[in-house]
């Protein structure tokens, strides 16, 4: 996968000096809790029916956790946004980075503008109109996206697409110049 050029940045920002601007976790949603936890404990009693001399609660108990975990990996993504202090003091300075937890950095500068995608748009921003280049940060359960415009010529990179249920909120967030919203 490529990742922007912008978002490898040799001087990495003064965490002490940045200010954090919207932060998400990508949380499944509840009820894939309460079934992979089911399903831990259905797989848990089956494996204690095959093995015998040990009763089965030991392998329900077993299994809930490795279920619990796997949940946990599911929901690893987290994106922020964090300003650095600049002498004007704009909040939408674009002095600042876009964080995919673990995965790319891209800095406020870089980008030309965001797009809301809603749910009703989202299947054409990821099928056929998705350019291969483009980096996607994409969650199935979320339906929302942002589609992040970048502004360096440079870069092979012409987009990001990032899941987020609050895509005003991170729009605002990278106060980027022209907000607009897809039909």
């Amino acid at each position: 996968m490529v990742v922007s050029n912008a978002s490898r940045s040799p001087a990495a920002p003064n965490p002490a000096a940045t200010t954090v601007a919207y932060t998400e976790r990508l949380w499944i949603p509840i009820w894939w809790w309460v079934a992979a936890l089911a399903v831990g404990a259905l797989i848990g009693y089956e494996i204690g029916l095959a093995v015998r001399g040990v009763p089965a609660w030991v392998f329900i108990v077993a299994m809930v956790p490795v279920a619990a975990a796997a949940c946990l990996w599911l929901c690893r993504e987290q994106i922020s946004v964090s300003h650095e202090p600049t002498a004007d003091a704009d909040p939408r300075s674009p002095l600042g980075t876009l964080d995919i937890k673990g995965r790319a950095h891209l800095p406020l500068s870089a980008i030309s503008r965001t797009v809301s995608v809603p749910a009703s748009a989202r299947s054409a921003a990821m099928g056929r109109q998705l350019d291969p280049e483009a980096f996607v940060a994409q969650r199935t359960w979320i339906k929302t996206m942002v589609l992040i415009v970048l502004d360096d010529p440079t870069d092979p990179t012409p987009y990001w697409l990032v899941s987020s249920r609050n895509p005003d909120k991170l729009m605002a967030a990278l106060g980027s110049a022209r907000i607009e919203s897809a039909r």
